[in-house]
């Protein structure tokens, strides 16, 4: 076997590995959302951050595999990172956003396909909360409309939460 085919089968095992890994996630992520009685929305986002995970270990690891060198693949990474967050610094209201948005999507009591009002002085909007991502809170009003809100914004207002009792 030349070089060649020991990395092609390597990759084929790290590919494997992944949808076995992927798998094996899905199943944990289901029992310990079923016990603990997660919602399926919430359940949908644990699944999504679990998965880039394991799809940035895969590239990696196959990256590794292929020859990249591993210091060049550090010196690329920390320079994104670098550039990510000198970003993020000069444009606060996104930092702000991401951090309101963790802070929603953790502590606030408004969750995933529940109806809110966002009570505003000129105008109120109501939907139900159809995703709640890093930078956007996304609602789906009666008028079948969907509309994006800035997390920091949906932070710092006054919302009233519709119960069905």
């Amino acid at each position: 076997m030349d070089i060649i085919e020991i990395k092609l089968i390597e990759t084929a095992v790290v590919v494997v590995a992944f949808v076995l890994l992927r798998l094996l996630f899905e199943k944990s992520i289901n029992r310990i959302a079923e016990s603990s009685s997660m919602k399926s929305a919430r359940r949908k986002v644990t699944r999504k951050v679990v998965n880039t995970l394991l799809i940035l270990l895969a590239i990696t690891l196959i990256l590794i595999i292929w020859g990249v060198d591993q210091s060049k693949l550090a010196v690329f990474v920390g320079s994104v990172f670098t550039v990510v967050g000198i970003a993020m610094f000069a444009q606060w209201s996104i930092l702000s956003n991401i951090t309101a948005g963790i802070l929603i999507f953790f502590n606030h009591s408004i969750k995933l396909d529940e109806t809110i009002r966002i009570m505003d002085k000129d105008y109120e909007i109501e939907g139900r909360v159809s995703d709640i991502g890093l930078f956007f809170l996304i609602l789906k009003t009666p008028d079948k409309e969907e509309i994006s809100i800035p997390n920091s914004v949906f932070f710092q207002k006054m919302i009233r939460k519709k119960t069905s009792a």
